[in-house]
């Protein structure tokens, strides 16, 4: 009976420590993350590491504080990690595609193909990358949908980012009569081109004759903006230069076709 007792003391003990280890560890675990992040958001660090870095300290830390515990309670660490390796085999056979993820989401942080803030096109969805998290990446798309995208779609897919360069050029197509005057509606286009604000000087303009089209000569009207103004500049265009060939009387034609009949005796 004494030996019963003192075995059960002893191993009690080693549970209650253990799992004041436990609690304790937790809380200093989230201390230590909660300074990290603090650490990180007053440096000039991208949004799209912190979110990255901090799960991942935190989901160590855990590991590390499993592995004291069991130490704690007198296991052989050899036979831990080698049961260890082999729930992680397994766990890794069931959760291929959270790996996979897990591994598209270290590429994407790792290459930069895009950051938090850009507005992207991928996996057949677009928006703008709000989270780039261990598994999943989240994009917010311009009517405000919330757009989540595992990594590895995004690791193993083309994707266009529109926010990579400072500037971008914008394309208009402008159909005008084959009666109207050609050298008249490139002025009028210059004209518009230089008299709005957020178009840049350089690269200048450009506004050529493009296309024969079966009921419209076809004008490429091209100009170069900041990026962040690509929409502003687009939908005043439009509208400025219908006002604009109204008042110079340059015509807009609509889609036509010519029907000859023939009467047969």
């Amino acid at each position: 009976m004494d030996f019963v007792m003192e075995m059960i003391y002893a191993y009690a003990r080693q549970v209650i420590l253990s799992i004041v280890f436990l609690v304790v560890g937790l809380s200093v675990i989230k201390k230590i993350a909660a300074i990290i992040a603090a650490k990180m958001d007053k440096s000039e660090m991208d949004q799209s590491l912190k979110s990255f870095l901090i799960p991942m300290t935190r989901i160590i830390l855990q590991v590390l504080l499993v592995i004291s515990i069991v130490s704690m309670l007198g296991a052989e660490m050899t036979s831990f990690i080698a049961v260890l390796g082999a729930m992680g085999f397994a766990i890794g056979l069931a959760l291929q595609g959270s790996l996979s993820n897990f591994a598209g989401g270290v590429l994407i942080l790792t290459l930069r193909p895009f950051k938090v803030g850009d507005y992207i096109e991928a996996a057949g969805f677009g928006g703008t990358v709000k989270e780039i998290q261990v598994f999943y990446t989240t994009l917010n798309t311009p009517d405000n949908r919330k757009i989540i995208i595992p990594n590895a779609n995004l690791s193993n897919s083309s994707a266009v980012n529109y926010s990579s360069y400072d500037t971008r050029r914008v394309d208009f197509k402008f159909g005008v009569g084959y009666g109207d005057d050609v050298q008249k509606v490139k002025e009028v286009l210059r004209r518009i081109a230089e008299e709005h604000p957020l178009v840049m000087k350089e690269p200048a303009p450009m506004i050529v004759l493009g296309e024969h089209g079966d009921s419209a000569i076809v004008f490429y009207f091209r100009v170069w903006c900041q990026a962040q103004d690509y929409w502003t500049i687009y939908f005043q265009m439009m509208e400025k230069v219908k006002e604009t060939f109204d008042q110079e009387g340059i015509n807009i034609p609509y889609p036509q076709m010519d029907l000859h009949m023939q009467q047969q005796m």
